[in-house]
């Protein structure tokens, strides 16, 4: 018994020097932040039974369950973990069945070191109802019996453990069991005096409380720091990271014409076309084709060359130039809704031109297998077939070449890798 508590006083008193650090880091932060978020007091409420078990004269001897205990504590938590404990203890005992008589009562009142051991061991990873606490300080206690006068004045140490159900943000139900060692005990608790039976003054004496109670939290704060969790730096670190990617999509840039997509009206411009602020295709005369595009046809084709008269080689010209393409995302089959209208370039070609035919050609990036990767961009110009096919265009016109990874852009580049996951065609 004494060894027990000899190590809970050695563990209690190595407290401060354990967790200094942790309670000066924890003040300077409320210093810079004039507060915290959850509350630090609470008062804590318990009654039930106690059993005193040593000394005791010969024939006599207590109740098992002697009621009643009671104890009033008020706590303050310097973070989540740590904190301090003032209480008063009080307990009534008195013969069993078979022992001689006597009547006895015992007041205490200790400081406790206080560890909160739910958010030591993470409870909150499996639970965030129920907690458990360990208590342990020193304090000043008397005993007073009917077999001798005035008080037995003593010292004591106690240990216990708390398990608490939290039943609000303001209230949780506790449940403790508390051992309480007297240090020179004149008296036993029958009454006799302790000389009588040659015991030392040393730890002579011992309590048990068992009780049931309410800890009552207070605080303007919604959370008490029994119950407070602290945001993990891998929270943080994934929150960060989807904060990131939102900007990353909101960068993107589809038809690449130096307007993100989150500001362009129009983000499925012509790719190398000059647009506006807001993304949209300059066309100073408004007959539906983009003034740079105007003004290449009517350089290299003459005066009054419009989209809509040009020569079949200008129009074969952008289609084999690669100035067409239908792109995709990552690992995927179906064009991206912003360059569909890109094929309506090879459709009205074909029309117009019912002998000519089309290599329907495909890419990937270099994520993943080359062998993947060569049947990937197949499937692509397949699927840029089938939606010429049902723009009505002969299938026979039309072949299906895939051309693997296109190794032409940095590959750690994600923004690179979108230009080269595209379908592109060429007249033949």
């Amino acid at each position: 018994m004494r060894k027990i508590v000899l190590s809970a006083i050695l563990a209690v008193f190595s407290v401060p020097t354990l967790f200094a650090q942790d309670v000066a880091k924890d003040v300077e932060v409320k210093n810079e932040n004039l507060g915290k978020g959850y509350n630090q007091w609470s008062i804590d409420i318990n009654g039930g039974i106690s059993k005193p078990t040593q000394p005791f004269t010969p024939d006599h001897f207590s109740d098992n369950t002697n009621l009643f205990h009671a104890d009033l504590g008020a706590r303050y938590m310097f973070n989540n973990k740590f904190g301090l404990k003032l209480d008063f203890g009080y307990d009534q005992f008195s013969a069993g069945d078979g022992s001689m008589e006597f009547d006895g009562q015992y007041f205490r009142t200790n400081i406790q070191g206080v560890a909160n051991l739910g958010r030591i061991f993470n409870f909150e990873d499996w639970t965030k109802r129920v907690n458990l606490q360990v208590h342990a300080g020193p304090g000043y206690s008397f005993m007073t019996n009917d077999a001798f006068e005035g008080n037995d004045n003593m010292a004591n140490f106690l240990v216990g453990l708390t398990g608490q159900i939290k039943l609000s943000e303001r209230v949780a139900f506790n449940a403790d069991f508390t051992m309480v060692n007297n240090i020179s005990q004149s008296y036993t608790f029958d009454g006799a005096e302790n000389a009588a039976l040659g015991e030392d003054r040393g730890f002579d004496g011992t309590i048990f409380n068992a009780s049931i109670g309410l800890s009552i939290y207070l605080g303007k704060n919604t959370t008490h720091a029994d119950w407070y969790v602290e945001e993990k730096p891998t929270e943080k670190l994934a929150e960060l990271e989807n904060r990131i990617g939102e900007l990353e999509t909101m960068m993107d840039d589809s038809d690449k014409d130096g307007i993100v997509d989150h500001l362009d009206v129009e983000p499925n411009t012509i790719a190398g076309v000059a647009v506006d602020a807001k993304g949209r295709t300059i066309d100073t005369n408004q007959n539906g084709v983009p003034d740079e595009l105007e003004s290449y046809l009517t350089k290299t084709y003459g005066e009054g060359t419009t989209a809509a008269n040009a020569s079949q080689g200008a129009l074969k010209e952008l289609i084999d130039g690669g100035y067409v393409n239908i792109y995709f995302d990552t690992n995927s089959t179906t064009p991206s809704e912003n360059s569909v209208s890109s094929i309506n370039f090879l459709v009205k070609y074909l029309k117009a031109n019912p002998a000519a035919r089309a290599d329907v050609i495909g890419f990937a990036d270099e994520i993943g297998s080359t062998e993947y990767n060569n049947a990937l961009s197949a499937r692509r110009a397949e699927s840029v077939k089938n939606i010429l096919i049902a723009a009505g265009i002969d299938a026979s016109r039309m072949d299906i070449v895939g051309n693997g990874e296109d190794t032409s852009v940095a590959k750690e580049s994600k923004l690179a890798r979108k230009i080269v996951r595209r379908v592109t065609f060429k007249i033949k």
